[in-house]
């Protein structure tokens, strides 16, 4: 079957930028300054003969996904800009007229020899990651998926319909989901605004006295401060994962700081997501975590909306590491993790509860990963890499049309506001936050809506 929607790539340019941060983040050990993104520019004709460019951009988030003690961060930032730029390469030799979805599953087949080319021709010992990967190919699926609404004029949320597809899940995602298709997990009109989680990272500063030097920019630079400035009500906090006692400290001292900020603003509702960057031990870890929290702050403890990642992403090497009485507690998410359809079966049979998407493990990804979590009836939130601009945009985009998304991530306007700088007049309710949430009711353009 074939539609007159399809379309086929006829010509791929690609760049790079580089932006410093405002401030420092550190998270699993490991402090990141600045940003290397990618932009993709792709042109495709529909077979009608109508021409459309679409675009997308990604954080090349190295850091996260290629965490490595034998490659150094220089050389997996070289080697995921090489693999985009080989990824965008082999997508401009495919002849193939499609929907996007089609596209991309073709183009993934070939995702791991490019891998071991640029493996082989940077002299690295080390198997390139499937999870960098992913974040490699990201911008040049977005370009895919947005360039595909220009010329149909219509949103890509909107061309997930089955009338313009060409097969069913099934194709994607296995028997089970036989007759069904994206726009059946998926809606044709984003929610109006979503929550945005506010990062609390280990050099983040509760008060005045944390700071040696403000950067006096204008902007919030005290946990206290941004939650007062921005309407805050979701705080992600990121632990050690190998202090229990400083974890523990950590979140009550968040919750110290949040009741004086939210009283002053009249706010009794707020919660929290804790995030341990995979520095777990084990499960017995989280067990004592929360005992410990029970009893030094059990209110701190209601408010926890869900655990992130908590073990090592290995899920296979570490099959020891079974979530199902920590999920008893609160929802345990998947993160790292999660690649694939095999890696979310996976999770589940470790006793993992729910999954963050990214979109910076592509489009198509986040969307049927998106789909097998609602019919396992998993917990979904959305959460970013440190996205700002284009990527940020992405990133809300896919949350505001997955019903069950719970809150979206956004810290690139504490870490990297200089990137956003170029959008906010355009979509002043993304980034110009008062209320603690995000207007995704303007995401509503053709393409990947912005």
């Amino acid at each position: 079957m074939t539609r007159s929607t399809d379309i086929r790539l006829t010509d791929i340019i690609t760049s790079t930028e580089e932006i410093g941060y405002r401030t420092p983040i550190k998270f699993g050990g490991r402090v990141v300054n600045d940003v290397v993104l990618f932009h993709v520019r792709v042109e495709v004709t529909t077979r009608t003969g109508e021409r459309a460019v679409g675009r997308g951009s990604m954080p090349v988030g190295n850091v996260w996904a290629w965490p490595s003690q034998s490659v150094s961060t220089e050389q997996s930032l070289a080697a995921m800009i090489q693999m985009s730029e080989r990824m965008a390469q082999a997508a401009a030799r495919c002849s193939t007229a499609a929907h996007p979805l089609e596209i991309c599953h073709e183009l993934a087949t070939g995702h791991a020899a490019i891998a071991a080319e640029v493996q082989r021709d940077a002299g690295i010992d080390e198997d390139i990651p499937k999870l960098a990967q992913l974040v490699s190919v990201s911008p040049l699926e977005a370009a895919i998926f947005d360039a595909h609404g220009k010329p149909n004029r219509r949103n890509s949320s909107i061309l997930l319909a089955r009338e313009f597809v060409n097969c069913d899940l099934q194709t994607y995602l296995g028997d089970e989901f036989s007759g069904e298709y994206l726009d059946d997990y998926t809606s044709r009109s984003p929610m109006k605004r979503l929550p945005i989680y506010h990062l609390v990272a280990a050099l983040d500063a509760f008060s005045g006295g944390d700071i040696d030097q403000r950067v006096d920019d204008g902007l919030p630079e005290t946990l206290g401060e941004w939650i007062k400035a921005d309407g805050l009500t979701h705080l992600k906090i990121k632990l050690a994962g190998d202090d229990l006692l400083w974890d523990v400290e950590r979140v009550v001292a968040v919750e110290q700081v949040a009741i004086e900020a939210q009283t002053q603003r009249g706010c009794t509702r707020w919660c929290y997501s804790l995030d341990f960057n995979e520095k777990c031990a084990n499960v017995q870890y989280v067990l004592d975590f929360l005992a410990k929290l029970t009893e030094r702050s059990p209110t701190a403890l209601e408010r926890v909306q869900y655990i992130e990642q908590p073990t090592h992403r290995d899920l296979r090497a570490n099959p020891e590491n079974k979530m199902h009485e920590a999920a008893r507690i609160k929802p345990i998410v998947i993160d790292e993790s999660l690649v694939d359809l095999e890696s979310l079966l996976l999770a589940r049979e470790h006793g993992y509860s729910g999954v963050a998407l990214k979109a910076c493990k592509g489009h198509s990804e986040a969307l049927l990963m998106g789909a097998a979590a609602q019919k396992y009836g998993l917990f979904l939130c959305v959460q970013d890499l440190t996205c700002v601009g284009s990527s940020f945009l992405h990133s809300a985009s896919i949350a505001a049309r997955i019903p069950t998304v719970a809150a979206i991530e956004g810290n690139g306007r504490q870490y990297c506001p200089a990137g956003n700088q170029p959008w906010e007049s355009k979509f002043p309710g993304m980034f110009q936050i008062t209320d603690g949430t995000v207007e995704t009711a303007e995401l509503i353009g053709r393409g990947l809506g912005f």
